[in-house]
């Protein structure tokens, strides 16, 4: 017998642990140490069980063959003797051994290299009737099948969603997929808030649109009201909002007491401190998953990052340090992609609060483009967004919404990770056809754009900025666009404006308009206002902007919006 390896936590890190160690050493006795009943679920595809999207629990621990991944299975299959229902109590550092519970019983188990894999536990909230009937997370096997059996046995018609996070916006869409009236409840600002910037986040809201859905944004929940034992709506700052179901979904905490008792390092990001290797400050026991710290790949920052993926490469990279392999773990980028209703977000690397915490000094530009050729069947719209470093160019982060996002973040995760610059960026040899992409692709247009911006070449006022003074600041906002594209939909409450189509631009009379002005120039994609920029320059008007992103790009009011009302 081999040196024995124990894991506690058998779920993604630690069973991807287990199943590559056996793959490199057949003869380690590896022990897994799982405190609940099911092994190596994937709970990335919960919300899709909800939505009848998948059709079986099975789906998530049984293997492609139709095998159940349970203790008989791995003992069978990968030789592991993988145990649930054993809750470690306590780890002895220097006896090399861990205390845990089964069936009871308080046992004892030596080990000559410890695997920490003890995953993350939703938070909770201590408001007024928490513990009513009728309020889940939404974490664990158990709670999908809790909630899904409320809605199966009748009752449900309001569903409130506390967060508008992954979970929380997956679930929402899932909900409206069952026919039920859904709200999501988020104290901050935005949708997606670790995800996306203000810009992006407010364009995901200005398409989402469904009878059967409600967003509140800036507005916390203060209590449960109750009904006979039963959940019946969330109190707020601002409203009772009816609700049969609740899902809080406002993060998780990492589970890191095991370790902190033991004496471990707990790092700034609040989980267990490890170095590239994946050593914890013992160096007989490693830590990976939702409990492992990690670092980002652009930043240097220590940060929580509970991913499925993530769990899953940390497990084969400890798996082969404990083989004698000096592999090192790059870190993180916090790269993700939520599919919500029509729509997909996404968003790799550094966004603008974290850039600015890493005390970089960047830029960023918004790019509306096509996902592929306008004449192609099932053509969609796709906003990009690229920061970079001012100095050199270096791509710090990426973030889309609109159609085929998750294919473009993952081209920018990997841009990223290599060191790429925007001229890299704007001369990579992407696949062209036309029902697949445009000739120039989205990323090397928004990378061009950027470069631009770096250059002087283009000088251009973000969205949010321009929300912020549109009312009151003193300057002339020219419409570039075609009579039909503005009388179609344009920006509201803008004190003076004129329509100037790009093609009458460069010999319309404009000697009365000012030249020490401010002008904001626009279209639909901003191409046009670019253009618009330039001339204007060229014919004496120093101070010009074009509004990034035009209106494909402007996710605040506009007349039509405010028609509608």
């Amino acid at each position: 017998m081999g040196k024995r390896v124990v894991i506690v936590g058998g779920v993604a890190a630690g069973m991807k642990t287990a199943a590559r160690l056996r793959r490199l050493d057949a003869e380690a006795e590896i022990i897994v140490l799982e405190r609940g009943p099911q092994l190596s679920y994937g709970a990335c595809g919960f919300p899709y069980f909800i939505s009848g999207e998948v059709k079986s629990m099975d789906s998530f621990d049984h293997t492609p063959q139709g095998a159940l991944r349970d203790s008989d299975y791995f003992a069978a299959v990968k030789g592991i003797d993988a145990r649930c229902g054993c809750n470690v109590q306590k780890m002895d550092r220097v006896q090399k051994c861990v205390h845990y519970m089964e069936k009871g019983e308080l046992k004892k188990l030596s080990y000559d290299v410890l695997v920490l894999a003890t995953g993350s536990t939703p938070v909770k909230l201590p408001l007024p009737n928490a513990d009513a009937a009728g309020i889940h997370s939404f974490w664990f096997p158990w709670d999908v099948e809790a909630v899904d059996k409320e809605i199966a046995e009748g009752g449900v018609k309001d569903v409130v969603i506390i967060g508008a996070g992954f979970i929380g916006l997956e679930l929402a869409e899932a909900f409206v997929r069952r026919g039920l009236h859904t709200s999501v409840l988020e104290q901050q600002d935005r949708l997606l808030p670790q995800l996306l910037d203000e810009d992006m986040a407010a364009l995901l809201l200005r398409d989402t649109k469904n009878p059967l859905l409600d967003i509140y944004l800036e507005e916390r929940a203060g209590a449960f009201t109750v009904e006979n034992g039963k959940v019946s709506g969330v109190q707020t700052d601002k409203r009772v909002i009816p609700a049969q179901l609740v899902i809080v979904a406002v993060g998780v905490r990492p589970n890191v007491e095991l370790a902190r008792e033991a004496g471990l390092v707990i790092g700034p990001s609040g989980c267990i401190a490890v170095n590239e290797y994946l050593q914890t400050s013992d160096d007989a026991i490693y830590a990976g998953g939702d409990c492992a710290e990690n670092t980002h790949r652009v930043s240097g920052a220590k940060v929580f990052v509970p991913m499925g993926s993530t769990a899953n490469k940390h497990g084969r990279v400890i798996a082969d340090n404990i083989c004698g392999a000096r592999k090192q773990y790059p870190g993180v980028l916090g790269t993700a992609a939520c599919r919500f209703f029509a729509q997909e977000a996404g968003a790799t690397g550094l966004n603008e609060r974290t850039a600015r915490q890493a005390g970089i000094d960047f830029a960023s530009a918004i790019v509306p483009g096509s996902d592929r050729l306008g004449y192609m069947p099932g053509v969609g719209r796709i906003v990009l967004k690229l920061l970079a470093e001012k100095s050199s160019g270096r791509v710090l982060g990426a973030q889309a919404v609109g159609a085929s996002v998750a294919k473009r973040i993952d081209i920018l995760a990997a841009a990223i990770s290599l060191g790429a610059t925007l001229e890299n960026l704007s001369g990579l040899d992407l696949a062209y056809a036309p029902p697949f992409n445009t000739p120039i692709e989205n990323i090397a247009t928004a990378a061009n754009v950027l470069q631009n911006k770096l250059d002087g070449q283009l000088r251009s006022i973000n969205p949010v900025e321009f929300e912020k003074n549109r009312t009151q600041e003193d300057y002339l906002f020219v419409d570039v666009r075609t009579p039909a594209e503005v009388a179609a939909k344009r920006i509201a409450d803008i004190p003076s404006r004129v329509n100037l189509p790009l093609d009458t631009l460069r010999t319309a009379d404009i000697s009365k308009m000012d030249k020490e002005q401010k002008i904001v120039t626009a279209c639909q994609i901003d191409l046009r206002g670019y253009e618009a920029e330039v001339i204007l320059r060229a014919r004496g008007f120093q101070d010009v902007y074009s509004l990034e992103g035009g209106m494909s790009g402007w996710p605040y009011a506009t007349e039509s919006d405010k028609d509608k009302k």
